[in-house]
């Protein structure tokens, strides 16, 4: 049976099961139509009095005020850009100005490199790279132990809403109020968790955010936040036109207009079909709590037979709780690699590698070859899970 959402999805009618979502989510049509109607009208740069022109202008400052929705935050502190890794990498940049020899930052076992070797990079001045240890093969981050990793020279503390490798969801608020307590900033990976869990920088007490659009059925965009009082504190790369305090600071060159505009197209689709039609983050809110109702039984029936199929060693936590329906596992006797060509043979798409989760794949001791990875979401259905074991069930 196709999935109730193949109408909207083009790449849901191929017949083929997408089960490497975490890689980048299908898209809409609403997506590919607004794409198409904005190059359709002239593509062209903002700014200028010229129709073409002015409607680039609108659809970059619509984009703004939409994502600004989405992360729960003001326009004036989101940063449109070309992915979340190159917004990070900036953003590290400019901490290289104002972070001294001896400061020191936590980075959680559960990170993307997007989100790790940006901090790394800040070594070769000086920095301290603490590693926020997890519990294995659960793959859970434990506040006690981020406590005794902070000093009064702690200044970031880089954590994942979601792992993009394990699925595990730490406690993003408890983790703030500890940086708290000695100064320090947070910085929140969401781009794993943004298709499953809506954004929420201010519950998170987040001071910079990350996410790709192209996770949540979007273009292929970064996205990033940052505390309004902080922005004119950051040293950026700008054109020195710039003001200090505007978020094109951290947008040099011309923006992906046709992609802004695909975004809106995302989040059309988002609120049309899975909300009520409703604006602002509460046509938000209601679109994810219908995400996550979807996702729920593709979660606890994926979770239960991948963990009692006799060939399986799954990591990552063992129950729904405090995870997002990702699933990391490997089959002892074969490569990753070979049990990916071999689902794919069998019209089932997922990863194998380490996802550039490397931290957590040398804690699993499962580098350099890593392992297999199924990750869902809302479009997908029973018969995609049916599909995955079935192959499963057929490996030589």
């Amino acid at each position: 049976m196709p999935s109730p959402f193949a109408e909207h999805f083009p790449a849901l009618r191929s017949g083929f099961s997408f089960l490497d979502n975490a890689a980048g989510a299908q898209v809409p049509s609403h997506t590919i139509e607004a794409i198409t109607q904005f190059l359709s009208q002239g593509s062209c740069n903002v700014g200028q009095p010229y129709p073409a022109s002015r409607v680039a202008t609108e659809i970059k400052a619509q984009a703004r005020a939409a994502t600004a929705d989405f992360l729960h935050c003001k326009p004036e502190e989101v940063m449109l850009g070309t992915s979340a890794t190159a917004l990070t990498f900036q953003l590290a940049r400019a901490f290289s100005r104002i972070f001294q020899p001896g400061d020191e930052i936590v980075v959680s076992e559960l990170e993307h490199e997007s989100n790790a070797s940006p901090w790394r990079s800040l070594e070769a001045q000086g920095v301290h790279i603490k590693v926020w240890k997890a519990r294995w093969p659960a793959g859970q981050l434990e506040p006690s132990q981020l406590r005794s990793l902070l000093t009064p020279r702690t200044r970031l503390i880089a954590v994942t809403a979601a792992s993009n490798s394990v699925g595990s969801t730490p406690e993003l608020a408890a983790v703030s109020e500890l940086a708290r307590t000695v100064g320090a900033w947070v910085i929140v990976d969401a781009v794993h968790s943004s298709p499953h869990h809506l954004p929420d920088v201010q519950r998170w007490g987040a001071d910079f955010a990350v996410f790709s659009p192209y996770k949540v059925f979007g273009p292929h965009l970064g996205c990033m936040y940052v505390r309004q009082e902080l922005l004119p504190r950051l040293p950026a790369d700008r054109l020195w036109f710039i003001p200090e305090d505007s978020p094109q600071k951290f947008e040099p060159g011309t923006a992906n207009h046709e992609g802004l505009a695909g975004w809106l197209g995302t989040l059309r689709y988002v609120r049309e079909v899975l909300g009520d039609g409703s604006t602002g983050r509460q046509g938000l809110e209601q679109a994810w709590r219908r995400i996550e109702s979807l996702e729920r039984p593709l979660l606890e029936n994926a979770l239960e037979r991948l963990l009692r199929h006799p060939r399986v060693t799954l990591y990552g936590p063992p129950e729904p709780q405090g995870r997002v329906a990702t699933f990391c596992f490997n089959v002892p006797g074969l490569s990753p690699r070979a049990v990916a060509e071999h689902l794919a043979q069998n019209g089932v798409a997922v990863a194998a590698g380490h996802y550039y989760a490397t931290l957590a794949a040398q804690a699993l001791g499962i580098m350099p070859e890593g392992a297999v990875r199924a990750s869902l979401l809302h479009y997908n259905t029973l018969e995609d899970i049916d599909r995955l074991l079935a192959a499963l069930d057929t490996l030589p």
